[in-house]
């Protein structure tokens, strides 16, 4: 029996698992757990609230230029965090205004909101870009994934509807935390700030998968009842659940 193949799946398999959970980790560490700690030693040692503000955004900037080299590219992600942690630290440092840091971070949050609004009439939206440039646009995913976009009209109109739903979701998260920052103390205020967009990415891919299934579901049913039940399964692809990983850098 030639185990080679076996042996290179597998391979493949527990690389792919390793690089999960190492971006989950470094995740963790560099955008939750090292800012919320170096803001409190910091202010603890003396240092104003713009200061620590300033100095604790160092750990999720390095998150991103990790997975830069990584990934041997920078993703619209990766570039929306950089673009609100720079944005905010020049603010911070001339207004000297701690909360107008953290409103600042609403912002990426917002224009990635916008963005998806807008691109629902570009015949691709642009989370439709977002995911087939996290999977590789020249891997056999990606190119897969461009021959359902320009051949197939429902697999583009489920992209449009995740895009609209994830473009309010990013909106309304970006007013939240606005909310948020003005009503509690900038402390908190961060650490809500550094969890939230886990929780509504959470929310939202919950909420993709589950329109994915019922979307496949569905064609299903349509295709058995016009007595074309074969490959109906592909007729409609669901919404990739790689849309998640893509965000949580939101």
């Amino acid at each position: 029996m030639d185990t080679r193949s076996d042996a290179r799946q597998n391979a493949g398999t527990t690389a792919a698992k390793g690089g999960r959970l190492f971006s989950i980790t470094t995740i963790v560490i560099l955008d939750i757990v090292a800012p919320l700690v170096a803001y409190n030693m910091l202010r603890s040692h003396g240092l104003s609230a713009v200061s620590a503000l300033v100095l604790s955004g160092v750990f999720p900037a390095l998150g991103v230029a990790i997975g830069a080299v990584r990934n041997r590219r920078l993703d619209v992600v990766g570039a929306l965090v950089l673009a609100g942690i720079v944005v905010g630290t020049v603010l911070g440092l001339v207004t000297h205004n701690a909360r107008l840091v953290l409103v600042e971070g609403s912002v990426p949050t917002a224009f990635f909101g916008v963005a998806c609004l807008g691109s629902l009439w570009a015949r691709r939206p642009l989370l439709f870009s977002v995911v087939r440039e996290f999977m590789g646009p020249d891997s056999a995913k990606g190119q897969e994934m461009a021959r359902l976009g320009d051949r197939e009209k429902l697999f583009r109109r489920d992209f449009r509807v995740v895009t609209a739903v994830w473009g309010v979701g990013f909106l309304l998260e970006a007013a939240l935390r606005v909310v948020i920052v003005y009503n509690v103390s900038t402390g908190t205020a961060l650490a809500i700030s550094k969890v939230m967009p886990f929780v509504f990415g959470g929310i939202m891919s919950a909420w993709t998968v589950g329109y994915g299934a019922y979307r496949k579901r569905q064609s299903i049913r349509m295709a058995v009842a016009a007595g074309e039940a074969t490959g109906a399964s592909q007729a409609v692809q669901p919404a990739s659940p790689e849309i998640s990983q893509a965000t949580n850098h939101g």
